[in-house]
């Protein structure tokens, strides 16, 4: 049987069982929808993702874009895919129907392009870029801007790009140098961009970057940066389109994300690189900050995605590969059994499952907060779904990343020796998960975000409404029959994370910024592992709830059970010393000096 990329009956529970994605349809905003329109949309994604993103994957992963004569050529495969990506919708499943989309809850699209990620990341990848690009113009672009660039992009005719890094600055924005002098209309760009994903190919007409520069005389650090959209082929003056000065000067070679190309740009090498000013002057960075947490949650669902066709791919090889008997009966006259008889084996593939199980619920709540913050019936119910949105976003980024990478890793290790070699998949897909963790802000840069913003932001606001969460979720399991003592564990984790937030939160309001920051890499650890705990729980209750009532595949349930007890049983704990190093504030890495490493 063929990689199902995701595992449906988890998606559907998902959806249904634990976050009610079906009631979204009770929004005003939803109101044409219908869980059986949901269903076709998912259906529509899986059938693609399926039967012509996963077959292609392999072909494209060994031959990847190569620049020829100052333009970047992707694999064939790749152009005859990217059109019908754009029939299936996928660039405007969640925009209402009056802008030309489907109108679908952001929730539903999130879930059935997991399937698209799994089956070929580089192929959706440049959708996901664009659909962002296309908002960022939507809501911050004048009159003009919207009516030029907004159709050909939401049509697939032109793609889009975030255009944010430069090589001297690398993530710090606050150096940005790339600099943008005002003309009659329109500006004038000079300066150097590198690694921009889709930054130029030959899939599509045109390619428009929203980039970051400073106008002339602006002020330094971060706001005194403005967005411009600047395309490779901008509006010639007797009509038609001619080239802008933009130019790629170097194809970065990565080791994953093969089939997406990312490039080096320069800007203005003739004095006539031509940019539009997106928003108000040096309001740029605020800008952008819509369109860089999109890409966050699309990259945790990426990370997400991968870790979960890793995990189906390792789970059937384990159940078809012969090798050993058991330990209990060594006789050697005994046929070999499959390697899912062992128990380690067993292990390594119930860590993944916990952790692709965790990703997905991650995700897909975020992707619910999401539709409610723009959606929901009341300004307090938008406010708190986007104080929860904000708090969760390094956590749905980062998580699905890095244990993401180490669960990839394990679906290479069940394939042995097999997994070390380029004939099988899992090295693959271990090369794309590495570039999660550093795609749109590294993980340290996250735990940054959580401690030193989301988690103290309005006194604490998003911790409380996320105490809130758990306290249902503990509330929801009891009434189902789950085991109590897994929701003390949640329960009593929440209120111990609580606390030491407090605490740091003290410590930086005394002065010691530092050391308020010093662990915020073990903060973002502990407060995921948390989070994910949380989910976890909510998806016990579920599972108790169906088998209760003789609903759904047992084995997946029994199996829902199992996963979630491992997380809280076995891995939740492991936040006691995390937690106790952040209290102590051990220091060797803030006393080491560059000179002693």
């Amino acid at each position: 049987m063929p990689n199902p990329l995701v595992d449906d009956r988890l998606v559907d529970f998902l959806l249904r069982d634990v976050l009610d994605v079906p009631g979204l349809a009770r929004l005003p905003a939803f109101a044409d929808h219908s869980p059986e329109t949901f269903d076709a949309y998912l259906a529509l994604c899986r059938r693609f993702a399926r039967e012509v993103l996963w077959p292609s994957y392999p072909a494209v992963d060994r031959e990847p874009p190569v620049l020829a004569g100052g333009r970047v050529r992707v694999h064939p495969r790749l152009r005859e895919i990217w059109p019908r990506l754009v029939e299936l919708g996928v660039l405007t499943a969640s925009r209402p129907p009056e802008a030309g989309g489907q109108g679908l809850p952001h929730a539903v699209a999130v879930a059935a392009h997991l399937y698209l990620m799994a089956g070929n990341l580089s192929a959706y990848a440049l959708a996901g870029l664009t659909s962002g690009a296309a908002r960022l113009v939507e809501a911050f672009g004048d009159a003009a801007l919207r009516a030029r660039w907004l159709a050909p992009m939401l049509d697939g005719r032109f793609t889009g790009t975030m255009a944010l890094t430069e090589p001297q600055a690398g993530s710090s924005l606050a150096d940005v140098a790339a600099r943008a002098a005002p003309r009659n209309g329109h500006f004038l760009l000079s300066g150097s961009k590198i690694f921009i994903s889709g930054g130029d190919h030959d899939l599509a007409e045109n390619v428009v970057h929203l980039l970051l520069a400073r106008i002339d005389g602006a002020p330094p650090g971060t706001k005194g940066v403005s967005l411009f959209l600047v395309p490779r082929l901008r509006p010639a003056p007797n009509g038609g389109w001619e080239e802008n000065d933009v130019a790629v000067t170097g194809l970065i070679h990565k080791i994953g994300w093969r089939g997406l190309p990312s490039v080096a740009l320069a800007l203005g090498e003739r004095g006539d690189c031509r940019g539009w000013l997106v928003g108000e002057p040096h309001r740029g960075l605020a800008c952008m900050f819509q369109m860089m947490n999109e890409a966050r949650l699309m990259v945790g669902a990426h990370g997400a995605a991968t870790a979960s066709v890793a995990y189906q791919e390792s789970l059937a090889y384990a159940r078809e590969r012969l090798q050993g008997r058991p330990a209990s009966s060594r006789d050697p006259a005994r046929p070999p059994v499959p390697i899912v008889e062992h128990a380690d084996v067993r292990r390594m593939l119930l860590r993944q499952k916990a952790i692709v199980g965790g990703s997905v619920a991650l995700v897909l709540r975020a992707a619910r907060l999401a539709d409610l913050a723009a959606h929901a019936g009341t300004g307090a119910e938008r406010e708190r779904a986007r104080l929860l949105l904000d708090l969760l976003t390094p956590v749905a980024k980062s998580f699905p990343a890095e244990r993401g990478f180490e669960s990839t890793a394990l679906a290479l290790q069940v394939h042995g020796g097999y997994g070390y070699s380029s004939e099988y998949l899992p090295e693959a897909w271990l090369r794309d998960q590495k570039l999660n963790s550093i795609h749109e802000g590294t993980t340290g840069i996250q735990g940054l975000d959580l401690l030193g913003r989301k988690a103290v932001a309005g006194g604490g606001a998003a911790l409380r409404a996320l105490g809130e969460e758990v306290e249902a979720a503990r509330a929801r399991a009891a009434a189902a029959g789950v085991d109590a003592a897994w929701g003390e564990a949640v329960g009593e984790a929440a209120a111990r994370v609580g606390g030491l937030t407090m605490e740091l939160a003290r410590r930086g309001l005394d002065g010691d910024v530092e050391g308020m920051l010093l662990h915020s890499a073990d903060y973002l650890e502990l407060f995921s592992t948390l989070c994910v705990a949380w989910v976890w729980l909510e998806q016990a209750a579920a599972a108790r709830e169906a088998l209760a009532s003789g609903r759904g595949d047992p084995d997946f349930l029994e199996g829902t059970l199992a996963a979630a007890r491992y997380w809280i049983r076995g891995e939740l704990p492991g936040i006691g010393p995390l937690v106790e190093r952040c209290r102590a504030g051990e220091d060797s890495y803030g006393r080491v000096r560059p000179g002693w490493l």
